[in-house]
């Protein structure tokens, strides 16, 4: 690899290939060893680690190192030390001990808590998570941890994350042995994530303050040319935009990660990328760094990227499909149906478990896809409902359905007709499915473009653990030989009891939102209807029950949840209100300013009449914003008023977007200053 254009690949991770390097044999033995069994790492191992790292991040141009992590911002956060210190005679020395590697303290009083830390209790401490590797990013050493609070509650997105993956190893683990896979000691969740994302020229981004501020147009008069004619989907990429990607996977490849796949998505100056499958803790923190630098590396190019669900209106939106599977360390794929008997029955066990699982936990489920971008996307023809179903297709319905009724109708791999050398795929896939089986992984399509995918998979993790757990207490007592009639048996009851969750058809039609209803699945159509059932006693009893967070903790968790759907609207309807005043009004009135000067004119009355309309409608719908944005900042409780934002804030700025669009529509390009939909887009 080294004489091939992928020689910097890796070159910026401590990975167990450096480790060798760096480290002595004892030393790196004694490492692994601790991540197999989990064991407290110990002062000698962590000094000698903790100096091979600083002298392989020294000899690449490192003066400082972080302890990275993820806060409930949904983002990522750092506090940069310097490996300089001084010795007892005062001299410049270059100091990392294990000590300091192992632990970091950062303020936690400034981040979202949900009340786990008041204002003044300052102490918040950040921890090395030894299963995701170090890296440099801009000459600093980059340590991923989790971050708690002094009395040691969860303040991130990593520490939940690492425990429902320890859960899933665990019980998948101790499936896979008793139905006969005995060499299995570790299951690992597997994860890839697609990322979309949106580009435009700078100049114009730095012209919107609503683009700046909010992440989106909060207003803007359709294009005359959007995505009808599908000439942008895998199109022919723009060779500026090709420059940007081309630096994009140098600086990813750089840090190890396996960007595999580039292309125009549906929408004009849409575009998406996608990794080859890992671990998900890795995964997570990869997607983290892959946002960052899209953006980062999308400004050197003279663009803005934009992460934003819903960035333009009468387009397609963006989102991030989580693909999900189990893998054991032999190799195993659970949701792999293999050839032999025995891999078909664990096939059909865990995929029970899924569906059980997602039928048991859709609210929960919805939850780990909300925020307040992303409420734009669900149901829209662009992304899945807010229903949650599986979409499992023919092949893998048929054999259900031969299990179940004794039906003998099962797929086969037929050719493609005049291409015999290629056989057809086992099953289609379904686009308007918010979680699609795709041959031997699941995929989560509900996921927003800007979210942490953490709790994402928190949830997917416990959830299925929850069905295998359940699973195995059915196996207590009984002999091998009875295990496959038990699987039988479990899988006619899954799809008896959990069936209704199966939908295969078009999930965009109205008919299906009656069906669901009909069938008791709920619709939970905005994001702070999904916070607020959190802390239903199922979902308590199920997270607190297998440790992944305290009762405490999830009640400081859903605060934050509200707190950041509070702030995103209220920062929406306030920079409306801006906008609305310091640009559109003026605007009008100087456009009604022009006509009224046309005097000979009759289109310049009629239009000076129509705007006089249009700008009075304008200052009425505003100040309508105004009362409401005024009685949500009376309401103290944030769930309450994260209800009261989607009631009547949210309206309101629909509201006058369609006023300002319809406006837009017949302004005068010499009056309008504003970029305009054709202007950013094309």
């Amino acid at each position: 690899m080294e004489k091939t254009a992928f020689k910097d690949f890796g070159s910026m991770v401590f990975t167990n290939e450096v480790m060798k390097e760096y480290l002595p044999k004892d030393v790196y033995n004694r490492y692994l060893e601790i991540l197999e069994t989990s064991m407290p790492l110990d002062k000698p191992t962590a000094d000698a680690i903790a100096h091979g790292m600083k002298e392989w991040a020294i000899g690449k141009g490192c003066t400082h190192f972080t302890h990275w992590f993820q806060p409930l911002t949904g983002s990522t956060a750092e506090k940069h030390d310097a490996f300089i210190d001084k010795d007892k005679d005062g001299k410049a020395i270059l100091r990392f001990d294990g000590k300091t590697l192992i632990k970091g303290e950062p303020d936690a009083s400034s981040f979202p808590s949900g009340g786990l830390r008041s204002t003044f209790e300052a102490r918040g401490y950040t921890y090395w998570d030894l299963t995701s590797p170090a890296f440099i990013r801009d000459g600093v050493l980059c340590i991923p941890s989790v971050f708690v609070s002094y009395h040691g509650e969860s303040l991130d997105k990593k520490g939940p994350l690492l425990r429902s993956i320890a859960l899933v190893s665990d019980k998948a683990s101790e499936l896979l042995r008793k139905i006969g896979y005995a060499d299995v000691k570790i299951v690992t969740p597997m994860i890839g994530l697609e990322q979309e994302y949106f580009l435009i020229d700078r100049p114009l981004y730095k012209s919107r303050m609503d683009l700046i501020l909010t992440g989106r147009t909060l207003f803007g008069h359709a294009a005359p040319k959007g995505q009808e004619f599908d000439d942008h989907y895998f199109g022919a990429i723009p060779t500026r935009v090709q420059a940007f990607m081309k630096e994009v996977n140098d600086e990813l490849w750089k840090l190890g990660i396996f960007i595999k796949t580039e292309h125009n998505e549906v929408a004009p100056m849409q575009f998406e990328l996608a990794p080859i499958f890992c671990d998900a803790n890795v995964a997570v923190d990869q997607n983290q760094l892959v946002m960052d630098i899209l953006k980062r590396v999308a400004y050197k190019h003279g663009y803005a990227c934009l992460l934003h669900e819903k960035p333009f209106d009468s387009i397609n939106g963006s989102g991030k499909h989580n693909n999900w599977s189990l893998v054991s360390d032999t190799g195993v794929n659970v949701f792999d149906a293999g050839k032999s008997e025995k891999d078909h029955l664990k096939f059909l066990l865990f995929v029970s478990c899924f569906v059980k699982a997602v039928d048991s936990y859709p609210e929960l489920l919805r939850l780990s896809a909300a925020n307040p971008g992303n409420d734009f996307r669900l149901g829209c023809n662009e992304a899945p409902p807010a229903i949650i179903s599986i979409f499992l297709g023919d092949f893998v319905e048929s054999i259900i359905d031969e299990v179940v009724e004794g039906r003998k109708d099962t797929v086969t791999s037929e050719p493609i007709s005049g291409l015999s050398y290629i056989p057809k795929d086992a099953t289609d896939r379904n686009r308007t499915s918010p979680v699609a089986f795709t041959g031997n992984k699941f995929e989560f399509r509900m996921l927003g473009s800007s979210a942490s995918p953490s709790f994402a998979n928190v949830v997917l993790n416990t959830i299925i653990a929850s069905s295998i757990d359940e699973f195995l207490k059915k196996l207590q007592g009984r002999s091998e030989k009875e295990y496959k009639e038990i699987i039988i048996d479990y899988v006619k009851e899954v799809f008896k009891d959990h069936g209704k969750v199966i939908f295969s058809k078009n999930g965009y039609s109205e008919e299906w939102v009656k069906e669901a209803k009909r069938r008791g699945l709920p619709n939970i159509k905005s994001s702070i209807e999904a916070i607020a059932r959190f802390d239903d006693k199922k979902n308590v009893d199920l997270l607190t029950g297998y440790g992944i967070l305290t009762e405490t903790e999830m009640k400081a968790h859903k605060e934050v949840l509200a707190e950041q759907y509070v702030s995103s609207i209220s920062l929406e309807a306030k920079t409306m209100l801006y906008m609305a005043e310091s640009h559109i009004i003026p605007f009008m009135e100087k456009e009604i300013t022009n006509k009224a000067a046309l005097t000979a004119s009759s289109f310049a009355k009629k239009r000076k009449e129509q705007l006089i309309i249009m700008l009075d409608e304008l200052a009425l719908a505003l100040d309508e914003l105004r009362m409401a944005y005024s009685k949500l900042n009376k309401e103290d409780e944030s769930l309450a008023k994260g209800l009261l934002a989607r009631e009547t804030i949210v309206p309101l700025i629909d509201k006058i977007k369609g006023l300002i669009n319809d406006y837009e529509k017949i302004a005068s390009k010499d009056v309008y200053k504003l970029p305009t939909y054709p202007e950013m887009l094309y």
